[in-house]
């Protein structure tokens, strides 16, 4: 296990700058999730660290050594791609060791690796299949035990989930914090999903355009937001915001406020419109709307007999309120 350390590192393509100078620690043993937009940087930075991709300025280090020059087989690390990349003609044991075969490893040794690995990632039972006889799910475990045979010192995992459908990866979500729980190695995930970061992660850093807008525990960036940035990404149905002169009154240039913690009541402060209404079960999503509010999503439990152009009112306590200055961070925070 190992700690992953940038000291102002940067990325650029010719004149195009990708990454301006970036600082962050990864732990010793944290599952870190890289989040953000397409092209906010996360996957270049990935990259970095496994060396696919050279680094224009700063360094890198990996548990205290300097990697920023090493090839990637000189790093310990291993990394998941978002392609299971499985060889079709082997069975699922000479895939999770066809990399040690290549480094004269004893067979001795391959086998008990591989079978710790399959046990780790219950595979037991398909070693002797092969690519074709599993399902997606079951073909990124033997991606990931391919991984861990290596014993690295990092895991790097690049969106390995979003080949899978929503079932699957909900699962998966499930099986890689559980397995990051019994081996307890550094990992480092880059996803685009708000919903795989905040699941698995302890440690979530929100990039965008090659800068860390905030690092932090999941609840803390969700509870805490630094920036609008941040409180936008973060959550799921993502915040409301509020601007001009309705802001203004409640203190802030833009006013932000969770759905989950908007509520209809006959006294409360706003009268809005019902525009659509979303039935999902244990939840409802109501989506309305004002003329000096603009847009806004209420999430409330169970189900609720309002249907579109309705008229309700909708209030909110201040200590939920998140009011940000332009250009500046958050004020107030829940």
């Amino acid at each position: 296990m190992a700690d992953v350390v940038f000291t102002a590192v940067q990325k650029r393509y010719g004149a195009v700058e990708i990454i301006p100078g970036l600082d962050l620690t990864i732990p010793d043993g944290s599952f870190t999730v890289l989040v953000g937009p397409s092209g906010c940087g996360k996957s270049t930075l990935l990259r970095m660290i496994a060396g696919l991709e050279e680094v224009s300025g700063g360094s890198i280090h990996i548990g205290g050594e300097d990697v920023t020059t090493r090839d990637p087989s000189q790093r310990g690390i291993a990394m998941v791609f978002q392609s299971y990349a499985l060889y079709p003609h082997m069975s699922v044991a000479d895939n999770i060791g066809f990399g040690l075969k290549l480094s004269d490893m004893p067979k001795a040794e391959i086998a008990t690796r591989v079978q710790d690995a399959a046990d780790t990632l219950q595979l037991t039972h398909l070693l002797d299949r092969k690519p074709k006889q599993l399902s997606g799910g079951q073909r990124q475990r033997v991606a990931i035990g391919r991984a861990i045979v290596r014993k690295p010192k990092v895991f790097l995992f690049d969106e390995p989930l979003s080949n899978l459908d929503a079932a699957l990866r909900a699962q998966m979500r499930v099986e890689l914090a559980e397995l990051h729980s019994r081996i307890g190695a550094t990992m480092v995930y880059v996803t685009h999903d708000q919903v795989e970061a905040m699941t698995m992660a302890d440690r979530i850093v929100v990039l965008k355009d090659g800068h860390i807008e905030q690092a932090g525990a999941p609840m803390e960036l969700y509870r805490k937001p630094a920036t609008p940035f941040v409180a936008g990404f973060i959550g799921s149905p993502k915040m409301n915001f509020i601007t001009g002169e309705e802001a203004r009154k409640l203190g802030g240039d833009t006013v932000g406020i969770r759905p989950e913690h908007l509520r209809i009541t006959a006294d409360a402060q706003w009268q809005v419109t019902v525009r659509h209404v979303e039935h999902l079960g244990s939840e409802t999503l109501i989506y309305v709307t004002s003329d000096s509010l603009g847009p806004l999503t209420i999430k409330t439990e169970g189900d609720i007999g309002i249907d579109p152009g309705q008229q309700v009112r909708v209030g909110y306590d201040s200590a939920d309120l998140h009011r940000f200055k332009s250009g500046a961070r958050a004020e107030v925070y829940t």
